[in-house]
């Protein structure tokens, strides 16, 4: 049991991004899946919409539950707010709605598998930018 701690421990951020990623992933599903299939939106307006819904999520739990990030003042809080979303508008822009609206336009994919395809993609490149850029641990004085 004490090895098994010790693993979580070691690996507790990870294995945290990767549940609040596929969090994050189910709430840009399911919101696509309201707005596309149960509104009636257009699929590349409902992609957007989702991708907004899922981003809003993943700030607040990769924030509390993820790097844990403790920010001192207003203007730290608002520096990394601001990160987290311009990476995120990159990552949806480029790989989210971009990606998929060539999959499902140009290519003709079917809009889930398009769906799944992109968050992959999104998870990984959203990891490398809060973990390097965004919620970069300040060192500890040592």
């Amino acid at each position: 049991m004490n090895k098994i701690k010790e693993l979580y421990e070691k690996y507790k951020e990870v294995i945290h991004y990767l549940i609040f990623g596929g969090l994050s992933t189910v709430v840009n599903f399911v919101s696509y899946f309201l707005f596309a299939r149960i509104i009636g939106i257009e699929e590349i307006i409902s992609s957007g919409l989702s991708w907004f819904c899922s981003v809003l999520f993943a700030y607040i739990t990769n924030k509390l539950f993820v790097f844990e990030s403790k920010t001192d003042t207003k203007k730290a809080f608002f520096k990394e707010m601001i990160s987290f979303f311009l990476a995120r508008i990159v990552s949806g822009i480029l790989c989210d709605v971009g990606t998929f609206a060539l999959m499902v336009k140009v290519f003709h994919i079917n809009d889930i598998i398009a769906k799944i395809v992109t968050q992959v993609m999104v998870i990984v490149v959203n990891y490398v930018f809060s973990k390097l850029f965004i919620f970069k641990k300040k060192k500890e004085e040592g």
